[in-house]
């Protein structure tokens, strides 16, 4: 530290230091040479004498190694051979392990293969996933290995094309036979109600037999060819009940849905699916443009729907999610109202009443198929009611047909009855009681002519065919007799009528008919009670019930026979028009023919003859037609009188418009109709016999 401090003169002392140091390890060296130096002599001079003995050494090594070489030659071959061999066998027990490894790979890869190309989609994916997962893992430093990697996805995509081809096939198949399995399942439902409806007429004999005076009559031969075809089909088909499941291959869609859950697609899937279906519901839901033509063709749109919502009904079923309650609903919602306003627009053009009605039964098969697949059909059922209303009015349109020809083909005579069995037949037809009548021998003539009975028969089929729309309802018997009650009301107050009055204004018709008609709205209107008696038995209603509504005959006749008694004032006076227009009066003549003009005289005769036609009249009609035409004739002949052309006028020309006169006051009191009191008619004459008295004292 001194030397490294710089003290004065410290680096001198320190190499003197160091220099004394080195001196006395020399010496130390040196002693302990001296000291082993023999030593060392004697070695070297050892070392010299072993020197031969190590060359002769040498030369023995080296011919024993050149021996032991030649003979270790075979040995090493040997050797290299058995080394070579262990090599080769751990290299196979290597590859034994390996391939053992490999092969349940290759084997599900196979498998996979196979399963592909027999469609098993669903098998396939779950291989790849174990493959993936289980197998792939273990040989993934393999190059086929990462090959089968890369196609796995390309597999996949291939799957789901595959799969998305097969539902596009399916969906185009459900289009195709949506009617038919719609078709199936609106029959079976039919025969299924059939069969309850049989079932429940057995269990309730009390109201079978109630039911059984009306209601029967229309419905029996129909259910009983119903039931005999249903039976028939059930034999023909004992043992196959058709299903959708039947007539369409599910399969496709359920494989879809698994490959694309499996996947992880399964919301894409059923997004497409939803979408695609909605779709189809649009173009099922689009009716062809002559639909209303035909039932056929109402028959194929209705089966269309049901095979639709029955395809849905069952995917919601069978399958998870795919379909959900609300989706369905949701869409049948959409349909119901597109329905609705198809029925509406279509069933508008239908003017056939037999057609309305087949639509009306197809609408219920339809509504009750589906109601029993869960879908709510309330609205369905109130259209029904506005179809009724409808299908009335076709029926009036109808009616009114028949009650026109039934009109023009009447001869507007009394019926003839030769024997016992012809009057019953009438009786059977038309509730006629006179007992009066009854005392009579035959041949007898009733009071109405032949349209009476027929009108009356039609009447009772129009309320038989009112009744066959208001079936399957679902409606009570209260409900139903009230429709009755009021389609009926309709027929009488507006077809009826409106037939009767125009009848009545026809040109043809002349007095003898008004009085037929007058006297055939008698009779029509006394069977009016018959007629609610009808109705009541054939709906089991008591017609004491309060809500009970009556029919409106009383007024629809006592208007028609109104109109009847006008026209027969007014063809009276015109026939009396008629008559005057031909009276040729020679005003200047010197004297009288002495008696009545020739035609008064004819005038008369047609009055009385026509007036004996009115005895089958109520008397005040008969009464009141003989007034007007007495007041009519005696208004005619004052106005020739008092003509303004007439300038003068002979003694003999008054005295032949006196006997004119006379003729027609004797005419009013021979009493030409009974029941006048006094000298009533002849009142009629009155101001012209002052003013032929008048003429004559003048």
């Amino acid at each position: 530290r001194s030397v490294y401090d710089d003290q004065p003169n410290a680096h001198q002392r320190f190499m003197e230091k160091l220099d004394a140091c080195i001196r006395n390890h020399d010496r130390e060296i040196e002693k302990m040479c001296n000291f082993h130096h023999q030593g060392f002599v004697d070695a070297i001079t050892e070392l010299l004498k072993v020197r031969a003995d190590a060359e002769k050494l040498k030369v023995q090594v080296t011919d024993t190694n050149r021996r032991l070489q030649d003979a270790g030659k075979e040995v090493i071959a040997q050797t290299e051979e058995i080394i070579r061999c262990r090599v080769q066998q751990r290299n196979i027990t290597t590859v034994v392990e390996k391939l053992q490894l490999c092969l349940p790979v290759l084997e599900m890869y196979g498998k996979l293969k196979e399963q592909m190309s027999v469609k098993r989609y669903y098998s396939a994916l779950k291989t790849m996933e174990l493959l993936e997962n289980q197998y792939l893992p273990r040989v993934s430093q393999y190059r086929f290995c990462q090959i089968m990697i890369e196609n796995l996805p390309k597999l996949r995509e291939e799957i789901k094309e595959i799969s998305m081809s097969d539902l596009k096939d399916f969906l185009e198949s459900i289009r195709k036979h949506s009617d038919r399995i719609g078709e199936t399942a609106m029959k079976q439902a039919q025969q299924q109600k059939t069969f309850s409806t049989t079932l429940q007429k057995q269990n309730n004999v009390s109201y079978g037999r109630n039911m059984h005076l009306g209601r029967s009559r229309v419905l029996e031969s129909k259910n009983e060819m119903t039931l005999k075809r249903t039976f028939e089909e059930d034999d023909e088909h004992e043992e196959e009940v058709l299903t959708a499941q039947d007539l369409v291959d599910f399969s496709p869609v359920y494989r879809c849905l698994h490959i694309y859950s499996v996947l992880g697609d399964g919301e894409i899937f059923e997004n497409y699916y939803r979408k695609q279906r909605r779709k189809q519901a649009r173009l099922v839901l689009q009716p062809q443009s002559s639909m209303h033509e035909t039932v056929e063709g109402y028959r194929r749109y209705f089966s269309q729907i049901v095979g639709f919502f029955v395809v849905e009904d069952h995917i919601l079923h069978v399958t998870q999610g795919l379909v959900t309650r609300t989706y369905t609903d949701e869409l049948w919602n959409m349909a119901l109202s597109k329905i609705i306003a198809v029925l509406r627009t279509h069933s508008s053009y239908c003017s056939d009443p037999d057609l309305v009605l087949e639509l009306k039964n197809l609408i219920v098969v339809f509504a009750d198929t589906l109601q029993g697949y869960g879908f709510p059909v309330n609205r369905l059922f109130d259209l029904l009611f506005e179809i009724r209303d409808q299908y009335n009015e076709t029926l009036l349109k109808k009616w009114s047909g028949l009650f026109r020809d039934i009109f023009e083909v009447d001869n507007y005579s009394p019926i003839p009855v030769a024997n016992e069995e012809e009057y019953k037949i009438v009786i059977s037809k038309f509730p006629f009681q006179d007992p009066e009548l009854d005392k009579q021998s035959f041949p007898k003539k009733l009071p109405m002519s032949q349209s009476v009975p027929q009108i009356y028969i039609q009447v009772k089929e129009f309320i038989y065919a009112s009744l066959k729309f208001s079936e399957s309802l679902h409606r009570s018997s209260t409900e139903i007799d009230d429709m009755l009650r009021k389609s009926t009301n309709l027929l009488l107050t507006r077809t009826l009528s409106s037939c009767l009055q125009n009848l009545i204004k026809k040109p043809h018709i002349g007095l003898t008919e008004l009085v037929q008609i007058i006297i055939n709205t008698t009779h029509l209107e006394l069977a009016c009670k018959y007629l609610e008696d009808f109705i009541s038995n054939i709906t089991n209603i008591s017609q004491v019930t309060v809500h009970t509504a009556r029919l409106y005959g009383l007024s629809t006749f006592k208007d028609a026979r109104h109109a009847a008694e006008g026209e027969i004032y007014t063809k009276l006076n015109q026939k009396i028009d008629e008559f005057i227009q031909i009276a040729d009066y020679d005003w200047t003549m010197s004297e009288s023919d002495g008696r009545a003009s020739g035609y008064l005289m004819d005038l008369i005769n047609f009055l009385r003859s026509t007036f004996q036609v009115f005895t089958h009249l109520p008397g005040k009609v008969a009464q009141t037609a003989c007034m007007s035409a007495c007041q009519h004739l005696s208004t005619s002949l004052m106005q020739i009188l008092l003509d303004s052309e007439l300038k003068q006028i002979s003694m003999g020309a008054i005295q032949q418009f006196n006997l004119d006169v006379i003729q027609c006051e004797l005419f009013a009191s021979s009493e030409p109709v009974p029941g006048f009191q006094g000298d009533t008619l002849q009142l009629a004459f009155i101001d012209l016999r002052q003013v032929r008295h008048s003429l004559l004292v003048f």
